[in-house]
């Protein structure tokens, strides 16, 4: 049986635009060569821009306001938010009905 689920492009233009200004909420997930996990974090920002070659920027909010992010060019696990209250993890901070959530795994390379 084959797989019909549909393949994302990387970059969606289309989400790309309705992203500027949006609250993002990110989550990336920081892991050994074997898989194990090294740490995770989570924050969230305002977007600034989002470029098909330059990424996604971000101005940060909260514990870590006014420092700058960007992300990788890839919009495909980008998702719009549910609405309602989501409280990271690691600060204990509450992000109320963010526009947009995403999140990364990075998996170092044997050596």
């Amino acid at each position: 049986m084959r797989d019909e689920t549909p393949i994302r492009p990387v970059w969606d233009p289309t989400l790309a635009e309705a992203l500027p200004g949006a609250v993002l909420l990110v989550g990336i997930t920081y892991l050994a060569a074997d898989g194990s996990l090294i740490e995770q974090q989570q924050f969230f920002g305002r977007v600034q821009s989002a470029h098909p070659a330059q990424g996604i920027a971000l101005i940060l909010e909260g514990r870590r306001r006014g420092e700058r992010y960007n992300l990788p060019p890839d919009t495909r696990s980008l998702a719009r938010a549910e609405l309602g209250e989501y409280r990271l993890r690691s600060t204990g901070e509450v992000v109320v009905n963010p526009d947009f959530t995403v999140s990364f795994s990075l998996q170092r390379q044997a050596h």
